[in-house]
């Protein structure tokens, strides 16, 4: 297994080679510190299963870098790839758009492959996978905070408004769950695995679409 280190490197040579406003690398200073973050709390005992917890946690990163990588990414990360520098997107915007395509579509590829290679059900890493879920739920307050535009700017007629309202982590981290379990029960017929990973992927690149709306 490569080592968080190892993930942490690649997050951080991204962050080096990017350009400041770019919108992938604003998404990834975001997981930069949400994987720094869950490597620690993994490294002092806050998982109740730290080689559960680390396999999920590398699984998940190496999804988002092997697509951001890539000569086509999913369709679930084509919309920030395609609209990283439309001058009408705020970082906000952008931020939302990463998460979304990571916890929408990668997130239940990740426990399905972890499973696998741990060889254990689901239900097993519940408790890991919720706790994953609530570093990125305190992290999320944090973005709003740093990325969010002024109060001035935020009024109740602003599309950003409107966006920021329809999307919510706490339902993208339960779908993820559900579709999870769904693939892991789909493992022996790959046909119907495929068939819906692939609808999985066009309808989370579709909101990410959506929230990549330009606002400014």
């Amino acid at each position: 297994m490569v080592p968080m280190e190892a993930v942490l490197a690649r997050m951080r040579a991204l962050d080096e080679r990017l350009p400041e406003r770019d919108g992938v690398a604003v998404f990834n200073r975001v997981y930069l510190t949400v994987t720094q973050t869950l490597h620690e709390r993994i490294s002092h005992g806050a998982f109740p299963s730290p080689r559960r917890a680390q396999t999920l946690s590398v699984r998940f990163a190496e999804r988002y870098l092997t697509a951001v990588e890539a000569d086509r990414a999913p369709a679930c990360w084509r919309p920030l790839l395609q609209y990283r520098r439309h001058p009408g997107i705020r970082p906000l915007q952008h931020a939302l758009a990463g998460i979304n395509a990571h916890i929408g579509h990668d997130l239940a590829l990740a426990v399905v492959a972890t499973c696998r290679s741990l060889d254990c059900e689901p239900a097993a890493l519940e408790a890991d996978f919720d706790r994953v879920g609530d570093t990125l739920v305190s992290l999320e307050e944090q973005i709003r905070e740093d990325l969010m535009p002024g109060p001035d700017v935020l009024e109740v007629a602003d599309p950003l408004t409107h966006l920021l309202g329809a999307w919510s982590l706490d339902r993208a981290r339960a779908g993820a769950w559900a579709s999870a379990r769904l693939l892991w029960s789909l493992r022996r017929s790959p046909d119907l695995a495929e068939e819906f990973t692939d609808s999985l992927d066009a309808g989370v690149g579709l909101v990410g679409r959506c929230l990549l709306t330009p606002t400014g």
